[in-house]
């Protein structure tokens, strides 16, 4: 990728996977993306474009980086980004996303926090093309006046048609006052960096299309591009992925793990994966799902080619191929992996003792659970009872996933 691509396929790359909930508001964000491109071509200079993030964890999974590989397009094309770590707004907390209060982080958390969201998203974003900025450093300094003026340009009738806090409101909860700060925050950030272009997810949309480019206008600056992406579903391919359902893809795994985990999403989440979290291009995407429209890809190797993809982004390229190999292996092939961990029992200890201090589950309550739910074989034989014996040597499995050689 480069920028030697047209204007149009410029456009039509940066807005993949974008999600507006109208067709009119979609159309005209590319309209002035591609106004936006061409005047900067004709100055000479790069977009100015940012996204912020609220470190409120230091786990993070698939579903944070998507508007990461948004900003990574940009940086291929020769813009400038900035990584703002909202380190002043995680104080308060985004309610957009959110039908109850946001629990406030203390300064302490929200540092430690920031340390690791940096560290995790340069696999992603290139680090010497990113600036890397905290919302503190100008938001801290905003007096009660200037405050009173920005607020001015909203009402609390805004506020209150937004589905969350509603949704609070009919059922008696309450609403606090310190909550709608958020979007003046969020939108004073876009302005005092003059942004082109603001990324973010669609739980950002009245943050981003409304509060930024509203406030910008009122400080005499053009409005901001919002570039509003799609959330990615879980590997239930229903809901958003969330690491409080389970049905996340931490960055942190090892890569047979993320490889199988992509593995078991649904068919029908695979479009919103290739757009959301790869480095795909439109005409490449285009090309897959005409492909499996006409048979002529099967789903199954769609899904193999995704899972190569996310593995190489945040492991390598040999890892990946290792991780399909011994995805092949166990569940195509029907073979046991080459490599596993081994563990050498204790005399007396049980099914559950043997599962739970070797690694393989997490806790004994986890233990039952896989037990009960007929998932864990010696050898191709299942084990139910979690306190006999346990019954000797021999490859243990929990799951599709875990091996253990128990000598």
């Amino acid at each position: 990728m480069n920028n030697e691509m047209t204007i149009d396929e410029q456009v039509a790359l940066l807005m993949q996977g974008t999600e507006y909930g109208d067709e009119k508001m979609t159309q005209a964000m590319a309209n002035e993306l591609r106004e936006r491109l061409l005047e900067a071509k004709k100055e000479n200079r790069p977009l100015r474009v940012y996204c912020g993030f609220d470190p409120r964890t230091s786990d993070l999974h698939l579903g944070h980086t998507v508007p990461m590989r948004k900003l990574r397009q940009f940086q291929e094309l020769g813009h400038e980004v900035t990584f703002v770590v909202g380190n002043y707004t995680s104080l308060i907390g985004d309610p957009s996303d959110k039908d109850k209060l946001r629990p406030q982080l203390t300064t302490e958390e929200v540092n430690h926090n920031s340390r690791t969201y940096a560290e995790q998203a340069f696999k992603i974003l290139d680090p010497e093309k990113t600036n890397i900025v905290h919302n503190a450093d100008w938001l801290s300094k905003l007096t009660f006046l200037e405050l009173i003026n920005l607020a001015s340009n909203f009402t609390i009738q805004q506020f209150l048609t937004r589905e969350n806090f509603r949704l609070r409101w009919d059922k008696g909860d309450p609403v606090y006052l310190h909550e709608t700060f958020y979007a003046i925050m969020q939108g004073y950030d876009a302005y005092h960096m003059r942004t082109d272009v603001q990324v973010g997810g669609t739980d950002q949309l009245f943050n981003i299309i409304t509060a930024a480019r509203k406030l910008m206008t009122f400080m005499g600056e053009k409005p901001n591009i919002g570039i509003i992406m799609g959330i990615l579903p879980g590997t239930d391919g229903e809901v958003k992925m969330s690491k409080s359902l389970g049905n996340h893809i931490a960055l942190l795994l090892e890569p047979s793990d993320m490889y199988g985990k992509v593995m078991s999403i649904p068919d029908k989440a695979m479009g919103d994966y290739f757009r959301l979290v790869t480095r795909f291009t439109p005409a490449e995407i285009a090309k897959i799902e005409a492909d499996l429209a006409s048979g002529e890809l099967h789903p199954r190797d769609a899904k193999m080619k995704l899972a190569h993809e996310v593995v190489s982004i945040y492991h390598n390229e040999n890892a990946a191929h290792e991780a399909e190999s011994a995805f092949v292996r166990v569940f195509q092939e029907s073979k046991i992996p080459e490599d596993m961990p081994e563990y050498t029992p204790k005399e007396g200890q049980t099914v559950l003792d043997v599962l739970t201090n070797s690694g393989l589950v997490s806790s004994r309550g986890e233990g039952r659970r896989m037990l009960k739910q007929n998932a864990v074989s010696l050898d191709n034989t299942k084990l139910h009872d979690p306190f006999q014996p346990f019954p000797g040597s021999g490859v243990l499995r929990v799951g599709k996933r875990k091996f253990l050689r128990v000598l």
